[in-house]
Order: C-alpha cells, then structure tokens, then sequence
C-alpha cells in the first residue's frame, strides 16, 4: 500500500494563551497543499523502516511513522510487521506539518492494512498523541485549529485553481525560539469572517511568529515582499517558519532565489 502524505499552510496564525501544560493555545487555519512525501507499507516478517530523499534528524525512536505503530499496538495486541518505507520530498523544521502529515497517513494507512475498521475520530484521537498538527491531516480539507492545534472545525476556504509558490531559505528555526518572542494575546479578528473575504487577508491574516521572527531573520521578511512584488494576492509565513509561500490568481515566474532555497510552485 502506499500514500502520499502532503504539507500544509496556515492562513493566519494566532498564539492566544500560555497553556498550564507548557504548550499554548492557537487559532488558525490550515488549508493542504500539493506537496507531498510518499509512503509504502508492506506486511512483512519483521517492522523495519527506511527512508530516501532528504535526510531525516534524529533517532529512530522520535520518528513519528514508529511511533504510530507503536501507539496501536498498546490497543491492538499482535498487529503483523510491516516493512516502512518512505521518500522525504517535504522540507523538515519548515512550518509545514510534513512529519505530522507521514504520523497520520501512516495512522490512516495501518487501519486499512489491519482492517481495524476505526472512524476518523478515533484516528483523530490517536493522532493528537504523535503531535499536534497530526490530526489535521487524518481528513485532510480546510480546518481552523484551536486548542493547541487539535480541535479541529471545518471551514469554507475554496483556493482552487489558485496557484502556490513556495519559498524556505533553509534557516532552521526551533519551536522554542519561535515561542520565546510571542506574546500571546486573544486575536482581534473572528478568523472565519476573515477568511470569507479575501479582500481581507493581506491586513488582517497574520502569523504572530513574523512579528519576532523577521527582525532577527530579515532574509525571511525579505521573501514575504519580494513574493507581494511577484503579484501575490496573499503572502505569508507558514507556521512558526521558516517557509514562506505566496497564492497568486495566475501561475507565477519560479523566480531567481538564492542557490539552496527549496522552491516548490503548483496549482491548489
């Protein structure tokens, strides 16, 4: 069996609490997008895992497809070895939700292959424990996120047609440091009014990161312009970055980026 877990944006990324357990509270919404790694499962003597494309950090104890399996099998004693083999197309640490996007395919795909017959509740349950972006990705349209990601309410963003152009300097930005330049506060829009409007988007959709995030990495500010240059009706930071991605009406020039920016341009 295999699947091709895609990446996601957010339009709009709000930190509005500090939470008692050390995470905090968001609101946003993420929309998917047509980058995507791919994913093979075969049922095989013995659980092993590989991997191609770009080079994945860490131990395999962090990696999060194990991690899945692992999960399930707390619940479903005697789950067959499944041999795991996935190429990395989406760039890591990005902004992206790429590793949240192989956890859960991986949940998804597993129920098919064991024939565990579990809803997308259920599986939206289990992926909240890998991650907090994880659960998004179980039934993969358009969501405006709370909590601290994983209460998930559908939402009307129709981009289709829509061209994407996607930009990541390949400047490592951690969790932490994104966070550590936040103040959280309670969002001053009602996200969903904004999102209906598009005229809207370019003054009132922010990602919070970019305010502390671009005077220390005005590289990554810089993209953000030069792609409101290009024509972009909307241009922002992905997540707590460093990817940046523009939507434009009509497909757009790839443009002359700096050598070992990842560049990634496709219709929605």
């Amino acid at each position: 069996m295999i699947s091709f877990p895609n990446a996601k944006i957010n339009l709009g990324l709000h930190i509005t609490a500090k939470r008692k357990d050390g995470y905090h509270d968001i609101e946003t919404c993420m929309v998917p997008i047509p980058l995507y790694d791919a994913l093979e499962m075969i049922l095989d003597k013995k659980t092993t895992f590989t991997n191609t494309g770009l080079e994945i950090p860490g131990s395999e104890k962090d990696n999060l497809i194990l991690k899945a399996l692992k999960l399930l099998r707390k619940d479903f004693n005697e789950l067959p070895h499944l041999n795991i083999h996935l190429h990395k197309n989406i760039p890591m640490g990005a902004g992206l939700g790429g590793g949240s996007a192989d956890a859960a395919f991986a949940l998804s795909m597993m129920n098919n292959l064991f024939d565990l017959l579990l809803e997308d509740w259920f599986l939206e349950d289990y992926a909240a424990q890998l991650g907090s972006d994880c659960p998004f990705f179980i039934e993969n349209t358009p969501k405006i996120a709370t909590g601290r990601g994983e209460i998930l309410e559908p939402v009307e963003v129709d981009l289709s047609g829509k061209h994407l152009l996607l930009i990541n300097p390949n400047i490592h930005i951690g969790t932490k440091e994104a966070y550590a330049g936040v103040a959280p506060k309670a969002s001053s829009i009602i996200l969903k009014e904004v999102l209906a409007d598009r005229s809207r988007w370019k003054d009132e959709l922010v990602n919070d990161f970019e305010a502390s995030i671009f005077p220390r990495y005005p590289e990554i500010a810089s993209i953000k312009s030069h792609l409101y240059e290009m024509g972009a009706f909307y241009a922002a930071m992905s997540g707590s970055g460093s990817t940046v991605f523009g939507l434009f009406h009509e497909k757009p020039e790839k443009g002359n980026w700096k050598e070992g920016y990842f560049v990634f341009e496709g219709e929605m």
